[in-house]
């Protein structure tokens, strides 16, 4: 009896310490507190890539966002709906919100769920730059973004109607209202709590399988960004973009007026890269670049003709609207700032033309230094001209030929240099000395 005892016992142990491994993982968590853009897709891929690799038991992704781009959404949304492991969007902390193509997101997720005093909807589909769209192509538009609503929500077993609603109309729900109409799983004010509400709990997962998260006691491992997406990130920012562009632009402008500086041409490319490569990614309007582009052409003409600020006034207003117009995003938050468009087009107008000005007046002095220099200088004969002898000018002796017989130690002034010699006339004051005396 008693060696059955302990064989029961040992099974026992043996059976719960395979369960407890079988049970034992963790749960990779990210944080997305951005517009939705392709450096948000890459990111949300490589955790469900993460999360994959080390067979975690769940992807929670704390999600706050105003939406973005459209293109992006849908392959974050199709990332989410293929991967192995279950994905959690909670739509953390409170005053955040999932809103627009965060919408989209959140109804994606295996788990929907928010924290108190959030809000997510507003899902209407915004033609870029915010513009009139016609009616076919708002109504083509309108009922693709639908169509996707429907395919993703009614996988998930939530209230399709609802969820259409805030595509053609708009609406947007609070915590508690989206939980009432089934369109979230959950509200829970904090990570514990939201996973305390999950355990046990079966899940639908979107290809038709049934799976139950125990997520209790899990450790919960973060997964940030790589620098590289954290800079790409950075440079997504439409201000930035804008800032860096313009800035290189007048390093560049710098540099072509004063060759061999160096430094204001590689800012310049630099800035300049940095920038086409944030365009790249960005939804960019190019009559807008060529916008900025002519505002420099305007500072230079206001520089040579002097139009009393006239044409230096309409460059600071092309590269105003220029960096309005800049970005063809749906959302403002993915848009270059008013604030940010007048700090930067009108210094930089009066720096230009300031530049451009004295860069002008440059050229229009005489030469002083070299052999170009020496033409129209006074100088003393030294020995007498007849016409060739010697001249001191500039603290130097030099050979010289006179258009005139002079003597030693008359003025005289430099008309031409030829190699080391120099073509010289009499200094006019000293011609008319010559004449009055003659007479």
């Amino acid at each position: 009896m008693k060696v059955l005892s302990v064989s029961r016992i040992f099974s026992s142990l043996l059976l719960f310490a395979a369960l407890t491994v079988l049970s034992s993982g963790e749960v990779l968590k990210i944080v997305v507190n951005d517009a939705i853009h392709p450096i948000t897709d890459e990111y949300i891929g490589r955790a469900i890539a993460e999360a994959k690799h080390n067979k975690d038991q769940a992807l929670l992704i704390e999600i706050n966002t105003p939406g973005g781009l459209l293109e992006s959404t849908r392959d974050i949304i199709e990332k989410i709906l293929a991967s192995p492991v279950p994905v959690i969007i909670y739509v953390t902390p409170s005053g955040s919100r999932a809103a627009s193509a965060g919408f989209f997101i959140l109804e994606s997720a295996d788990v929907a769920a928010m924290a108190p005093g959030t809000n997510t909807g507003a899902a209407h589909p915004v033609s870029l730059g915010g513009g009139k769209m016609d009616d076919t192509m708002k109504e083509k538009i309108e009922n693709d973004s639908a169509a996707l609503m429907r395919s993703v929500v009614s996988k998930r077993g939530r209230n399709v109607e609802i969820a259409e609603t805030a595509v053609r109309q708009s609406k947007s729900f609070t915590d508690q209202e989206a939980l009432s109409q089934k369109l979230i799983d959950y509200v829970a004010p904090s990570e514990d709590d939201l996973f305390k509400q999950l355990q046990g709990k079966q899940v639908k997962r979107f290809d038709g399988q049934t799976i139950t998260l125990n997520l209790v006691g899990d450790p919960v491992r973060p997964f940030d960004m790589t620098l590289k997406q954290h800079i790409l990130g950075y440079l997504m920012d439409p201000n930035i973009a804008f800032i860096l562009f313009a800035v290189g632009a007048l390093a560049l402008y710098v540099e072509f007026n004063h060759p061999g500086a160096v430094v204001p041409g590689t800012v310049g490319v630099v800035f300049i890269l940095l920038a086409v490569f944030a365009f790249n990614l960005l939804p960019v309007r190019f009559a807008a670049i060529v916008l900025i582009l002519a505002s420099f052409a305007l500072f230079a003409l206001e520089a040579k003709f002097a139009t009393h600020g006239v044409l230096a006034i309409g460059g600071i207003v092309t590269l105003t609207l220029g960096g309005l117009l800049l970005v063809d995003a749906p959302i403002p938050e993915m848009r270059v700032h008013l604030l940010t468009a007048l700090a930067v087009s009108i210094p930089l107008g009066l720096i230009t033309v300031f530049l451009m000005s004295i860069a002008l007046k440059a050229r229009h002095n005489k030469v002083v230094t070299g052999v170009q220099g020496l033409i129209g200088e006074i100088g003393l004969t030294q020995s007498a001209l007849s016409p060739q002898g010697k001249v001191f000018i500039h603290g130097e002796l030099w050979d010289a030929i006179s258009s005139a017989n002079l003597p030693a130690g008359q003025p005289v002034v430099v008309r031409q240099v030829k190699g080391l010699q120099l073509s010289v006339d009499p200094a006019p004051n000293t011609q008319r000395n010559l004449q009055t005396t003659q007479v």
